[in-house]
């Protein structure tokens, strides 16, 4: 096979198969609905699940590491072939990822009945398989410049193999080193891969109504001061998490990366939620490095697990969908914005990370506030479902992606 297309066309399976970014979007969303549905009722402990991670690790791990896994695995195997010029992956060895992936899931859920080593391995297999992957397309098309992306996913999967780790040396995970790397690995591709892409989008749609201002090159001198001031506050707060050093490096960071934001332009997007929802996405980055900052100081006011949320559902559940939603509708052949029922999903995302912290912050009110939570969260992962599953199950690929 000589182009993507005719590779695609010679596939005679699934059309979820024909593209990276197809099972694992559609994975990815069905499973964090599904495993928040299950997760509210552990919680409450009308629901139990053959796990050896207790409900709020098996939540953290789920979302962390299976739901950010999958997203990562959709989102590089459709960008991958595009930066080095080489063939996308299609078919049976895309099956046989998302295979893994699944296998994963089933592995963690029912981690009670199964030896540790055997869960850590088979949850593992898929990451480790994906970064080989990315690994062989980097080298084969010398493209040196994303070794970055691929560092960002081995940690990933790094922290992962922590969690089960210390999950089964039976240690709280939830609150581990393992899901700090995890979550710093996650961060910082939204931080590297999200300085390139939110610019360059905005830029993009603010050219095409002539704008006069536009937002700054991506990648300036100023963005890797803020990337490094990241990294430094997150590597601290991995080893020290309620260090007053650590506190210090996560306030001055989260002003950088405000500082990094305002440069992009985003003032000018009210109009067009799909452009808009990167840089609400992206200013969680900051908010929940401030909040973490303020919670190291004052511990009192929040705990640190609740202001971790800003992160995790915020910067990282918000991005994932901002460009899911985006990647579909460009790589479907759709026109690049986003109707109503696309905004109402940003929002469920955004009012779920809320009412979260808002849990942790006012306890006595905690388990309406949980539910209610989950029931935003599930109504947004579930509503990209409905709407952009059948772009992702039956389109027809894209002849130029």
């Amino acid at each position: 096979m000589t182009t993507t297309a005719e590779q695609m066309r010679a596939w005679r399976g699934p059309t979820l198969f024909t593209y990276g970014f197809r099972p694992f979007f559609l994975g990815a969303t069905v499973w964090a609905a599904l495993a928040m549905a299950f997760w509210v009722p552990m919680l409450s402990g009308h629901m139990t699940l053959p796990t050896a991670f207790d409900p709020v690790s098996w939540h953290a791990h789920e979302f962390l590491f299976g739901y950010l896994t999958a997203v990562a695995a959709g989102f590089l195997l459709t960008a991958v072939p595009n930066w080095t010029g080489r063939l996308p992956i299609v078919g049976w060895p895309l099956a046989g990822l998302f295979g893994l992936w699944v296998a994963g899931r089933i592995a963690v859920a029912v981690s009670a009945i199964l030896p540790p080593l055997l869960v850590g391995l088979v949850d593992l297999a898929m990451p480790l398989a994906l970064a080989a992957v990315i690994a062989r397309e980097i080298i084969a098309g010398k493209n040196w410049r994303n070794l970055i992306v691929l560092a960002m996913l081995c940690v990933l999967a790094l922290g992962n193999g922590v969690f089960h780790w210390e999950a089964a040396q039976g240690a709280y995970a939830a609150q581990g080193v393992g899901l700090r790397i995890g979550l710093g690995a996650g961060l910082m591709m939204i931080a590297v891969i999200g300085g390139r892409v939110v610019p360059s989008f905005t830029r993009n749609w603010l050219v095409k109504r002539s704008a006069t201002r536009l937002p700054a090159p991506p990648m300036q001198r100023f963005d890797k001061v803020a990337l490094l001031a990241l990294l430094v506050a997150l590597l601290l707060w991995v080893v020290a998490p309620d260090g007053r050093s650590t506190g210090v490096a996560l306030g001055l960071s989260g002003v950088l990366h405000l500082i990094r934001l305002s440069r992009w332009a985003g003032i000018g997007t009210w109009s067009e939620p799909l452009v808009l929802v990167l840089h609400v996405a992206y200013i969680f980055v900051p908010l929940g490095a401030m909040a973490l900052a303020a919670g190291i100081a004052w511990p009192s006011v929040a705990g640190l697990g609740a202001v971790q949320h800003l992160w995790m559902g915020g910067a990282v559940g918000l991005m994932t969908l901002a460009v899911m939603s985006r990647a579909t509708l460009g790589h479907s052949g759709r026109d690049l914005t986003a109707g109503w029922g696309t905004s109402l999903v940003y929002a469920g995302v955004i009012a779920a990370t809320f009412l979260r912290v808002s849990a942790g912050i006012w306890p006595a009110s905690a388990p309406v506030l949980y539910a209610v939570s989950g029931i935003a969260w599930i109504s947004a992962m579930g509503g990209f479902v409905i709407i952009y599953g059948p772009m992702l199950l039956y389109a027809r690929p894209a002849k130029k992606l």
